[in-house]
């Protein structure tokens, strides 16, 4: 956790979290609560996990309420956001090769939630609306890095739900005056992502394989490149667009990444130096339909408007999350 992320923190806010039991979103409960915040979660738990808010939530007795509910039931979205002040909305089916094969439930929890609790924030009087957005948005373009500014060019039915619910933040706040900010996630990688899954990150599945000794397989030849990016960062990003982001960055959309290209072979090489399997070689398949080649975020803007820094680098962060898998194993906890 950040020091500087939790400095930020209202200790007399009211936040909530969506899809506050998953990856990021229990990062977000677990720097709000130790800010001495009072965090709301709504989940529906359909692939988050009790065990993270447990976690999360420890040292912070009473200051943590759960609403078991999905984004895509309108009346769970207005209870859950009745008297908050903040809102992460993080809920989301997050998976292209999921969205590629089963696009209906994508958008309705991607673009649909993300409508509902737009209109629950709105009707709510809520303060500022963070919705994480993805680089996926950008598509395939071979100009790097991506840029705000750039056409966005959706390849799969994930992609084009994220987009809607970022066009969907930039005309509330137009129409309604709600401060929204769009972060869009670069590849968001750290402890507590779940292997378990075939739609799971893939530093989850790598660490997770190095250290078993197992080969994993890469999608391609291994040479497209992601902007890879520790949780921590992604955190603080958070924080500063709800506290630190000016009234004029009300509807506007903001790259979260590190500025740093990465290769999916040097990403492996990394993790089995980390998991102490040196030799362990990866095995190859076709790529991914809806995948795209390159990645690199333009964080800019980020920087100038509300003070976004990398404070986790990219080897620093593969260290840390090899760790924290090494020691989840070794105390037998569900990752």
């Amino acid at each position: 956790m950040s020091e500087g992320a939790r400095g930020l923190v209202d200790p007399e806010g009211l936040y909530l979290v969506t899809g506050g039991a998953g990856f990021i979103g229990s990062h977000l409960v677990e720097t709000l609560l130790a800010g001495g915040a009072h965090v709301r979660v709504l989940d529906d738990f359909s692939s988050g996990h009790r065990e993270n808010l447990r976690v999360a939530s420890v040292g912070a007795e009473g200051r943590l309420e759960v609403v078991e509910a999905s984004v895509t039931d309108l009346d769970a979205c207005r209870a859950a956001t009745s008297g908050v002040g903040f809102v992460f909305h993080e809920a989301a089916i997050a998976s292209v090769p999921r969205s590629v094969e089963r696009p209906l439930p994508t958008h309705d929890a991607d673009a649909t939630g993300t409508l509902n609790m737009l209109v629950a924030a709105q009707e709510a009087g809520v303060r500022r609306f963070v919705y994480a957005g993805s680089s996926s948005a950008y598509g395939d373009t071979p100009t790097l890095p991506k840029v705000e500014t750039m056409t966005p060019e959706p390849r799969s039915p994930y992609a084009v739900a994220k987009l809607a619910g970022e066009h969907y933040c930039g005309a509330f706040a137009a129409s309604y005056g709600l401060h929204t900010s769009t972060l869009r996630y670069f590849n968001i990688f750290g402890p507590r992502q779940d292997p378990g899954s075939q739609y799971s990150g893939v530093i989850a599945l790598f660490a997770t394989a190095a250290l078993a000794g197992r080969a994993p397989k890469i999608f391609g030849d291994g040479e497209q490149t992601r902007d890879f990016t520790y949780i921590d960062n992604v955190v603080e990003a958070n924080l500063r667009a709800c506290h630190s982001a000016g009234p004029e960055c009300a509807g506007r959309t903001y790259n979260v990444g590190c500025g740093q290209r990465i290769s999916v072979n040097r990403l492996w090489e990394e993790i089995r130096m980390a998991a102490g399997h040196p030799a362990l070689e990866a095995e190859y398949g076709p790529a991914r339909a809806g995948d795209v080649r390159d990645s690199l975020a333009d964080i800019r803007a980020a920087e100038q408007d509300f003070g976004y820094g990398v404070k986790v680098r990219f080897d620093e962060g593969i260290v840390k999350t090899v760790d924290w898998y090494r020691q989840a194993e070794s105390a037998s906890v569900p990752v």
